[in-house]
């Protein structure tokens, strides 16, 4: 068939809206080749433009500057054959190669090799009118400096040189280099450690061929070589700057900004000479490649091709997870979506094993065998291109899977989905580990030119929420909830019918569109496009690196700018004690009723640093250094007397001037929002005034990053805190001192609490308006006290306050006198992962009725009433659930769910949870003594088996959550847990406890309860109330019958469809539990029903 050999989708038979209007046009006769030909047509809509007709250029030329928007970027090593940079009677090429290839020249001197190791760096780039451009970078190569010792001379230099290449020849792999040392210049500098009496000095500038060769002489260095009788080394400088990094700081480009290559000055690959699956390659020397200024049209993103994809794969044989190296992949959604446009505009695809109905608004293609399936797929993501993959958990499953799949298959493209060709994707296991983020395993996949951009990920990064399943996420931030297909029915699903395989099918694209919604609703492109530009970070840092990869670069590059060279070893200073974090003034506890005003410090790390001088550069080392300076021209630090800085009228510091720019440019965006209209635009200015906000206050916590920083300083971070607890002191005195009865004001002010860069006074009013206006004069006055630019600010006052303990408080806030702007609650967590539904709502319930209703009463009543319904077993069990994560099967202690999951695989191996998946479990009665991971129990199970839930444990619980609020209102906060509303308790049986097997069950009346010797009813119900009974029954009967299907339609709303069964095995959802439980209900009341009926 002639129109399949022109469709890489060789025996793609696609199925749904195409096929179905297809058949239609055709009168149902359809052979395979024209639908595949309609495919292949559809796809090339979605296709890069290429600028060549054949082999031949015709949309694009180096006579034109080229302007690019950079995605990602990268380094490799890469030969550079004598034959492209000579002709072959030895003289220079004259093309437009000549000074692009102008210093390999100088490699081959004294060569006899045929070619070079050079490194090459490779940008990523996508153009305005949606062309994909890789960059080759020529030229650029690694160097570092050490101090150079008085007296060195020429013949020293040439000395060191060998030595150098000595050391580099005892590692082996440095062998096969011919020339490694490339150049040593002498440059007049300044080390960024300390102030110095005599500032700069002569130190070597020592450039190397390749990045890997710098560690190898760094620990050279710190072995202090002796050159000729001369010590050397001992401290380098800027040998740990990643090589990517040293080039775009040296280059003034930033993470996601415009390039532009200057005409003339590129070279454009014919396509046979590419190396990429991009629209078309260059190559450029690295000075000919400069960055655009961020302001009008070039601080814009271009249309970045999003794709968001979710796959789905069954067990063969036996039941349990899937494994790649024998289970099948039967589904994969694609949905591509072009970055500021409406997500409703997204296309959807989705890739399906065996023939699957049409789905409204998808392209569904089908096909016979997995191997074509995934063979489609890898080609599909080569064809669209896409400069960002993203979906939920897909480094850590998604992706993994795919690729052990294609090994499993032997499918080697399927492998290659990055934009070079021929480079396979590798899955490697690695640990991630910050300050901010904790340590966790993750897994690094070498994608080359696409980001990963993982919601899940960046999720947990920058949200700490109950729980990350997709649809508890997808609940939190769009009100909206999926479908959840269990992984265990996937298979009776997939191999019963076109229909059921449209199931899987419709579940599988929302999984792909929703996390491209989550990355619309929270602007994750706009923020993190910002943060690459503000910080000079590429943008895939942000996501496989710590914080203080940002903080490093906006420090070497200010570090270039002002001819400063950094250590690149910590180099420790004074003693190595620890140092006093922020103070928290000792809290005043109570419940408020009165305004409470609030006094923020605004920037006030930053703005410290800023009027103290605070820096590597200006910290003395030696007293000696100071000499001759007024005593006002240093800055002593209270409490720690060797700890000085010289101030900026002598040496303006480094991490002053930092973090000085970031504050001035943070309040330049913010003018330029408040007059800006269009609103794209908008967000991309405000997530730059939150970049700048959060660069500004990283700086302190790099400094004080003792363990595993990059560049810690503990004299900065000590001056730092130790400063801000004075000033907060300092506000407490004058606040006190100040606004009282003494000095005619109604009220003595008292200053209840303080934390890190805020106070809480109250000034004794009743009126909110009062207490914002003795804030704003209270913040104007003491702002005064300080140096510039340190500011104290009033913000907001709270009416009522609840103040419970350090860093933990809640109120009403108030802007404006008129109306509040919201609850405000800070450590005071409703949501916390091993918290039930029950306790979140009781917290949220309660802190409602005493901060917005202010109702002290109707909060313990409340509270009573709820415990009263727990005891009397009138609380729905859903809100008893407690759902986790099985992350791993070797935990130190023995948790509940892991217990729980255990127990299950006992129970039935082939149903049990495997590690991933989430458990839910409730705590049941047991035995006296007996530990609580042995009593969690399946919810599911516990309903079927009738086990008593054990709501003592329940009650502990709430009582330790809300004796922590009403122990700062009531004077006996026990009072709410014992006394009337406790002592009325349902006691349930269970027939699953120890002693049951030996105990026979009493036969109950169904009307009275009274103990009987024949069911259904006693004599006395039986001759009175028969008839009436069982129409009470059958009432019951059917009003659980309406709660149930009421549920029901919710699920089928939220799966979208209305008339199929609801498979949802989505254990976050309260209406699981509550279905299963009605469904328990009317079981038991049809099971009394029909006694009723058999006994007449």
């Amino acid at each position: 068939m002639e129109g399949m050999k022109k469709c890489p989708f060789t025996s793609v038979i696609p199925y749904g809206m195409l096929y179905e209007k297809l058949k239609k046009e055709k009168n149902n006769q359809l052979p395979e080749n024209v639908v595949i030909d309609e495919f292949n047509q559809l796809l090339s809509t979605y296709e890069r433009p290429s600028p060549y007709d054949s082999n031949r250029l015709i949309h694009a030329s180096n006579q034109s500057d080229l302007i690019l928007f950079q995605i990602d970027i990268e380094y490799t090593v890469d030969n550079i054959f004598k034959s492209m940079v000579f002709t072959n009677d030895g003289t220079p090429n004259g093309s437009v190669l000549t000074d692009m290839f102008s210093f390999y020249r100088t490699l081959f001197q004294n060569n006899e090799k045929n070619y070079v190791f050079v490194p090459v760096i490779r940008i990523y780039t996508v153009t305005n009118d949606g062309y994909s451009v890789l960059v080759n970078v020529h030229n650029f190569f690694p160097y570092f400096y050490v101090e150079m010792p008085s007296g060195f001379d020429k013949e020293d230099l040439l000395k060191l040189q060998c030595m150098m290449n000595d050391n580099l020849n005892a590692n082996g792999q440095y062998k096969i280099y011919d020339k490694k040392i490339l150049n040593i210049e002498i440059v007049h500098t300044e080390s960024l450690m300390y102030y110095k009496r005599d500032g700069k000095k002569d130190f070597l500038k020592i450039t190397v061929l390749l990045p890997k060769m710098v560690p190898t002489l760094k620990k050279f260095f710190e072995g202090v070589p002796n050159v000729n009788g001369k010590s050397i080394g001992g401290i380098v400088y800027e040998a740990n700057l990643p090589f990517i990094l040293r080039y775009i700081i040296d280059k003034k480009i930033t993470g996601s900004s415009w390039l532009l290559c200057k005409k003339d000055h590129f070279y454009i690959r014919p396509r046979h000479k590419k190396i990429s699956n991009c629209s078309f390659e260059i190559d450029i020397s690295y000075e000919h490649i400069d960055p655009m200024p961020l302001q009008n049209e070039y601080q814009q993103i271009p249309k970045l091709r999003i794709l968001s994809f979710d796959i789905e794969c069954i067990k063969l044989d036996g039941k349990g997870f899937p494994d790649a190296t024998n289970d099948p992949i039967i589904q994969i959604s694609s949905i591509l979506y072009f970055q500021g446009d409406p997500i409703v505009k997204c296309s959807k695809f989705i890739f399906t094993l065996k023939e699957c109905a049409s789905i409204p608004g998808a392209n569904v293609i089908w096909f016979h065998d997995e191997k074509t399936l995934l063979d489609a797929w890898s080609e599909f993501i080569t064809k669209l291109d896409p400069d960002f993959l993203t979906g939920y958990n897909i480094i850590n499953f998604d992706l993994p899977y795919i690729l052990n799949r294609g090994t499993a298959l032997n499918l080697k493209k399927l492998k290659m989905l990055g934009r070079i060709k021929n480079i396979s994707s590798v899955v490697k296991e690695s640990n991630f580990s910050s300050k901010q983020f904790g340590t966790h395993e993750t897994k690094e996949i070498n994608i080359n030119g696409r980001i990963q951009f993982d919601v899940y990920d960046l999720i947990k990064r920058d949200y700490k929420l109950k729980s990350y399943t997709l649809n508890y996420v997808s609940f939190e931030f769009l009100k909206e909830q999926k479908e959840d297909v269990h992984y265990s029915i996937m298979n009776d699903l997939q191999n019963e019918s076109p229909e059921s395989r449209k199931r899987i099918a419709t579940y599988c694209i929302k999984d792909g569109i929703l996390p491209l919604r989550l990355i619309d609703k929270l602007l994750f492109i706009y923020n993190y496009v910002e943060m690459a530009r503000v910080t000079g970070t590429p943008f895939v840092y942000l996501l496989t690196r710590g914080q203080q990869i940002k903080v490093t670069s906006q420090l070497y590059r200010k570090c270039k700018e002002l001819n400063y060279v950094i250590p690149s070893t910590y180099i420790k200073f004074g003693s190595n004690e620890k140092y006093e974090g922020a103070t928290v003034l000792e809290p005043i506890k109570g419940y408020y009723k009165e305004p409470i005003s609030t006094l923020d410090f605004a920037s006030l790390y930053p703005s410290i640093m800023i009027a103290h001088n605070l820096c590597y550069s200006t910290l003395v080392k030696d007293n000696s250094d100071i000499e001759g300076l007024k005593e006002e021209e240093v800055t002593s630090i209270q409490g720690r007397s060797n700890i000085k800085f010289v101030k900026g009228s002598v040496k303006k510091g480094i991490l002053p001037l930092i973090v000085e720019e970031l504050i001035d440019a943070r309040k330049k965006v913010k003018l330029l929002i408040k007059n800006e209209q269009n609103k794209i635009t908008k967000m991309v200015l405000n997530g730059r005034q939150l970049a700048l906000k959060i660069s500004a206050n990283s700086v302190y916590g790099y400094t004080g990053a003792a363990s595993g920083g990059q560049l810690p300083c503990l004299e900065v971070a000590v001056s730092i805190t130790t400063l801000g607890r004075c000033m907060i002191d300092k506000t407490k005195e004058t606040v006190e001192k100040y606004y009282n009865k003494s000095n005619g004001y109604e009220h003595n002010s008292t200053v209840i609490y303080g934390d890190t860069d805020s106070v809480m006074v109250k000034f004794g009013t009743s009126s909110i308006a009062e207490a914002m206006d003795l804030g704003k004069d209270a913040a104007q006055r003491i702002s005064k006290e300080f140096l510039h630019p340190i500011k104290l600010e009033f913000e907001k006052v709270y009416c009522p306050y609840l103040l419970l303990n350090k860093k933990r408080y809640a109120g009403l806030l108030y802007t404006t006198p008129e109306k509040h702007d919201k609850m405000d609650c800070k450590g005071i967590e409703t949501v916390r992962r091993d918290f039930c539904i029950l306790i979140q709502q009781m917290m949220e319930t309660v802190l409602h009725k005493l901060l917005i209703e202010k109702n002290v009463d109707s909060a313990i009543e409340y509270t009573k009433s709820k415990i009263k319904e727990l005891l009397t077993n009138n609380i729905d069990m859903s809100l008893l659930v407690v759902t986790k994560s099985l992350g791993k099967t070797d935990y130190e202690t023995r948790l509940p769910h892991v217990e729980l999951a255990k127990k299950l695989r006992q129970r039935d191996s082939a149903t049990a949870p495997n590690v991933g998946d989430r458990v839910s479990y409730i705590i049941v009665k047991g035995i006296k003594g007996q530990a609580q991971h042995e009593r969690a129990e399946d919810p599911l199970y516990v309903l079927d088996n009738n086990l008593a839930i054990d709501y003592n444990h329940y009650l502990d619980a709430i009582k330790n959550t809300l004796s922590r609020i009403f122990g700062v209102i009531l004077k006996d906060s026990n009072s709410l847990f014992c006394g009337e509303h406790t002592r009325s308790k349902t006691i349930l049986t269970s027939s699953q406890t120890a002693l049951s097997k030996f105990l026979q069950k009493a036969v109950r009346c169904i009307g009275c309860n009274s103990s009987i010797k024949k069911p259904p009813l006693c004599n006395h119900c039986k001759s009175n109330k028969e008839f009436s009974i069982y129409m009470q029954k059958i009432n019951h009967f059917r009003t659980k019958q309406t709660e149930f299907f009421q549920l029901w339609t919710e699920c089928q709303r939220c799966q979208g469809n209305l008339h199929a069964e609801v498979i949802c095995m989505n254990r976050d959802c309260p209406i699981f539990y509550r279905r299963a439980k009605i469904k328990k209900d009317m079981a038991n009341v049809q099971e009394q029903i029909s006694a009723l009926r058999a006994d007449w």
